[in-house]
């Protein structure tokens, strides 16, 4: 594969990095070309897994998750990231509208507009947020601790849209081409 970081085998993977693959193959059924690129390092492969598995405990449903992840690969403009989450946020019961609004930080519901909305700004400007914004988010019903699981998840895929980016990963889900969303401040 063509990508600026080597994307690794699993057949002729070991140590941790194989341990690891294991893992994503058994509860994925496949191991996406981005892990396979985040096995060179074992350390950031398993912080990124260990993220994933404290983000799913916390108190978003997969579905907001799965929006949160559109706003902030389109803000980071990630194609592979939005690519796979357009497919992952379909089985998560998301229809293309919704997708094609999330990535514009909008939605139908106005408690989950103010979370992308949220997020996006979190996003766009590096966690620079103002108390105006900080308010808005509050008085849509988010907590403190909603606000700060809004951060995991912009850190956690702004994390694997930065690996992508520099990696080139190869994407390995039906493409979507980001940044048809992005306003430029």
């Amino acid at each position: 594969m063509s990508t600026r970081i080597e994307t690794l085998n699993p057949e002729t993977t070991t140590g941790k990095s194989k341990e690891l693959f294991d893992a994503v193959q058994n509860k994925l059924g496949f191991i996406p070309n981005l892990i396979k690129v985040m096995g060179n390092s074992p350390a950031l492969l398993q912080s990124y897994l260990s993220i994933g598995e404290l983000n799913g405990s916390g108190n978003f449903s997969n579905k907001f998750r799965e929006q949160l992840a559109l706003v902030i690969a389109e803000e980071n403009e990630c194609n592979y990231c939005l690519s796979a989450h357009t497919a992952i946020g379909k089985n998560s019961g998301l229809s293309e509208e919704e997708i094609e609004q999330n990535r514009q930080a909008e939605a139908s519901n106005a408690k989950t507009k103010a979370g992308l909305q949220f997020a996006q700004s979190v996003t766009r400007n590096r966690g620079n947020v103002t108390s105006e914004e900080l308010a808005q988010v509050k008085a849509a019903g988010y907590t403190d601790g909603d606000i700060l699981e809004i951060v995991l998840n912009v850190v956690a895929n702004t994390l694997t849209n930065y690996v992508n980016h520099i990696a080139e990963t190869e994407i390995d889900f039906p493409k979507v081409e980001a940044g048809k969303f992005i306003q430029n401040a």
